[in-house]
C-alpha cells in the first residue's frame, strides 16, 4: 500500500474518531444532567429535581443555552479561567420554555391550555407569562394565589374567618366557563347548605357576591326575584313599619317560616300568630 492511501485512511480514521468523540461530548452536554454539575454546585437543586414532577425531563430541556451563549462562556473561561457573564439559562430561559411542553399537555385539572378557560384567558388573550402566576422555588412550580392580587387588586377573599382561603380554592383554571367556579365547588366547603327544597336550584352567585358584599339584604331579594312580595299578605307592612330585613325571618337556605320558628320569631315583637295568617 502506498503512502498516499495510508495517509487518507489515517485521516479518515481520525475524522471518524473526532466525529464520534465530538458527538459523545455534544450528547453529554445536551442530554446528561451530570454535565451541569461541572459548573454548578447543584446538589440541592438536583435532589429537588429528582423529587419533582419534572424528574423525567433532563435539565437541558428547560435550562437551554444558545450556541452564541455557549461560545461566550467558553471564551470567557479560556481567557479568564472563570466567567462573569449574566446567565439567562438559570431562571429566565426555563419560564420561556414552559409552553414548549404545556401548550397541549395537561394543566390544572387535567385540562389542556387550550381547553382551560383560565389559561386561555391569561396566556393567550392577555399574554401573561407563566412566572407571573406560578412559583419558581427551585423545581416547584405550583400556582401562587397571592400573585393573583398583583392584577386583581379589587378581588378580596369573601367572608369573615376566610383568611386562609385563596383564589384557587374557589376558582379553577380548568373550568370552561368565565367564572371558573362551579356550584359543586361551593358545596365542598359549605356542606350545611341544603341541595333540595325551596330555592335549592338558585345559583350561589345569584345571591352572594364573594368579592363584594357577601351578606344579602332585603333590597337584593326584592330587587331581583321577589319584587311583588311586598304586596302579599303582611310583608309590605313589616318591611315598612319595622326595621326588618327579609332574612330576619326567612333564614338563609331554609327560608320557610314554620310554626316552630314562628313561635320564636314573631313573639319578639308581638304575640304568636299562625304563620299562615301572615300571607292572607
Amino acid at each position: 500500500m502506498g503512502t498516499k492511501p495510508a495517509i487518507l485512511i489515517l485521516v479518515f480514521l481520525i475524522a471518524i474518531i473526532i466525529f464520534v468523540k465530538g458527538y459523545q461530548f455534544y450528547s453529554y452536554t445536551k442530554t446528561d444532567p451530570a454535565f451541569c454539575s461541572t459548573c454548578h454546585l447543584m446538589e440541592e437543586g438536583f435532589r429537588d429535581w429528582r423529587r419533582s414532577k419534572h424528574s423525567h425531563i433532563i435539565c437541558q430541556k428547560c435550562h437551554q443555552l444558545s450556541i452564541l451563549e455557549e461560545n461566550k462562556l467558553l471564551i470567557a473561561f479560556a481567557l479568564k479561567g472563570s466567567w462573569n457573564i449574566p446567565q439567562e439559562h438559570g431562571s429566565i430561559k426555563p419560564w420561556q420554555n414552559c409552553l414548549d411542553c404545556h401548550m397541549q399537555e395537561a394543566a390544572q385539572g387535567s385540562k389542556t391550555l387550550r381547553s382551560s378557560y383560565g389559561h386561555a384567558r391569561h396566556v393567550f388573550m392577555q399574554d401573561i407569562s407563566c412566572d407571573a402566576c406560578h412559583t419558581g422555588n427551585i423545581h416547584n412550580f405550583d400556582a401562587n394565589s397571592r400573585k393573583c392580587q398583583k392584577c386583581h387588586k379589587d378581588k378580596l377573599v369573601h367572608g369573615m374567618g376566610m383568611a386562609g382561603v385563596y383564589c384557587l380554592n374557589c376558582h379553577s383554571f380548568a373550568e370552561m366557563e368565565a367564572k371558573m367556579v362551579t356550584q359543586e365547588r361551593c358545596f365542598k366547603c359549605h356542606t350545611d347548605v341544603p341541595t333540595e327544597g325551596v330555592m335549592a336550584r338558585v345559583k350561589c352567585f345569584d345571591c352572594h357576591r364573594p368579592h363584594g358584599r357577601l351578606r344579602i339584604e332585603s333590597k337584593d331579594c326584592l330587587g331581583t326575584c321577589h319584587g311583588n312580595e311586598t304586596k302579599v299578605g303582611r310583608h309590605g307592612e313589616h318591611l315598612r313599619l319595622t326595621p326588618l330585613e327579609c332574612i330576619d325571618c326567612h333564614k338563609p337556605h331554609t327560608w320557610v317560616v314554620d310554626e316552630k320558628q314562628a313561635r320564636t320569631l314573631c313573639t319578639r315583637c308581638h304575640e304568636y300568630k299562625n304563620p299562615l295568617s301572615f300571607i292572607y
